[in-house]
């Protein structure tokens, strides 16, 4: 499918696609830039060190990438691109005066998609650029699908594993906080028990919304963690500002006023919640986190549900 069309079917992509551009030569990033003007927005790096931050920092759609470079060459760069969940998908191109076998199997071999030779051809670099990001967001779209929750809509524990790994790398790289919710809809097997399989799917997609709702930041995702469970990653958040997003999910599930005439704790369908907020060091651990909201939110339900408690 053209890059043409697929932007047409993918309304959230109506944004001008992302390319970073790579070269120490400031000649041949003006080359490159004059070829891609107005049709991308560009993003420029001239060295190994400065494309890797951009990356992370801007997540390209693609990346055009000098081989020869001082300091860390074009494969090095690549290589940490690809060992970085958060930029791991993103397709290089190199850009390189060497075209040899042997260097191009160097290239694939560090996850490059494809060479291209300078000097650059415009018509030849325009149209493979165009066929790498159509190929990009039909990737995309097929991720975005399988990474859903089928009942509620909302991200699934797969897309939860993924975002906690890019998140938590961020979070250790650069210092600073992560916190993490583990959300409980409280008697949920009395309510399905009561009012059926059926009343009970509604009753979730209810309180998913409800939760996708107190998340303010476009960085603050709520994740189906599995059956009645549900999870909040919240980056850049201390434990002060997890707690209050807490007491947002505790309010906003209260006023769906769903009746649950079964419930040991409310009149109404009700949630709780464990929370843990860290930043990343070398003492901690991505795993314990989930340990502990889970311990967390264990403590939460023996203090008698609908409520948070927070592990120190």
């Amino acid at each position: 499918m053209m890059l043409d069309n697929l932007l047409e079917i993918l309304p959230q992509r109506q944004e001008k696609l992302r390319v970073l551009i790579v070269d120490d030569q400031p000649i041949n990033i003006r080359a490159l830039h004059e070829v891609f003007r107005g049709e991308y927005h560009l993003i420029m790096a001239t060295n190994g060190q400065q494309a890797i931050e951009q990356a992370r920092k801007q997540l390209p759609d693609l990346i055009l990438l000098d081989v020869v470079m001082p300091d860390m060459n074009g494969y090095d760069v690549c290589q940490q691109l690809k060992s970085d969940a958060q930029t791991a998908s993103i397709p290089v191109i190199f850009v390189t005066t060497q075209s040899n076998p042997d260097e191009e199997a160097l290239g694939f071999e560090a996850g490059a998609v494809d060479f291209i030779i300078k000097p650059v051809n415009p018509v030849i670099v325009r149209a493979r650029v165009r066929t790498h990001l159509a190929l990009k967001l039909q990737y995309d779209f097929v991720r975005s699908i399988a990474l859903q929750d089928g009942l509620t809509g909302i991200p699934n524990r797969r897309r939860f594993d993924d975002d906690f790994a890019s998140y938590w790398g961020q979070a250790r790289r650069e210092q600073w906080p992560l916190s993490l919710l583990l959300i409980d809809v409280d008697h949920f097997k009395l309510y399905n028990d009561h009012y059926g399989h059926v009343a009970g799917d509604v009753c979730l997609r209810s309180v998913a919304q409800a939760l996708v709702k107190t998340a303010r930041r476009s960085t603050d995702l709520v994740y189906r963690y599995g059956g009645e469970e549900f999870a909040c990653l919240l980056p850049h958040t201390d434990l002060q500002g997890a707690e209050q997003c807490a007491a947002s999910m505790l309010e906003a599930v209260a006023a769906l006023n769903i009746e649950h005439c079964k419930s040991a704790t409310a009149p109404v369908v009700s949630i709780s919640i464990g929370i843990v907020s860290v930043i990343p060091d070398q003492d901690h651990k991505q795993e314990n986190m989930v340990e502990l909201a889970d311990k967390a939110l264990y403590d939460a339900k023996h203090a008698g549900r609908n409520g948070y408690r927070s592990s120190v």
